[in-house]
């Protein structure tokens, strides 16, 4: 009896984890007229590529959306902070697509600031109604990929994730303008991801 206690105790605990998961990676459906914004800095500003080419524009035809582009090229996170309260009280977006970081690996800023900064970006967000898809960027390195931070704050903090595409867009020479930034193409792959993702999500 004990075992079979156990055995359900842990059934029921792993599928409550299951409930959960899938809950905090759930978006609210996106009206015709939301206003989606696109915060970061020169990967979400589009450097290496027209304008038009940038990953807020191609997602824009994609989703059917308005995307606003608030990209400053060369912003670390502190930055990206300070700015933000302003840029969410001039659009009142929907939803807010945030991707920001690499300059502060680049920089060797620490990891521990950047994060501190991205979860008090999400709180801001969230605290103004804005639901908040996460997007990962890599740390230069041999094999890049994300710092594990950004995916435990999308997991405790309960907002989308979106962990490959930068990391697949940096390591392919077809798709970048130069070592750190996408060309249309890179672009393109990111817009068709982050898409995809808010379809899987539930936000069109």
């Amino acid at each position: 009896m004990r075992a079979s206690s156990a055995t359900r105790l842990v059934a029921l605990v792993f599928a409550l984890c299951i409930a959960a998961c899938g809950e905090r990676t759930k978006l609210p459906r996106l009206p015709a007229d939301a206003v989606v914004l696109a915060f970061g800095d020169s990967l979400t500003f589009g450097t290496g590529a027209a304008e038009s080419e940038s990953y807020p524009a191609q997602l824009e035809l994609l989703i059917g959306r308005r995307v606003v582009a608030a990209g400053v090229p060369g912003e670390v996170t502190a930055q990206a902070l300070e700015r933000l309260p302003a840029v969410l009280d001039e659009h009142a977006p929907r939803l807010l697509l945030l991707c920001i970081g690499g300059n502060d690996f680049l920089r060797r800023l620490g990891n521990e600031p950047a994060e501190r900064n991205v979860r008090a970006m999400i709180e801001l967000a969230k605290k103004r109604g804005v639901a908040v898809l996460l997007i990962g960027t890599p740390e230069p390195a041999l094999l890049p990929s994300p710092p594990a931070f950004y995916a435990n704050v999308a997991k405790e903090m309960r907002v989308a994730y979106e962990g490959e595409v930068i990391t697949e867009v940096l390591k392919d020479t077809r798709l970048k303008s130069d070592p750190i930034h996408p060309n249309a193409a890179g672009y393109r792959l990111i817009a068709e991801r982050v898409a995809a993702r808010l379809r899987q999500a539930g936000a069109l």
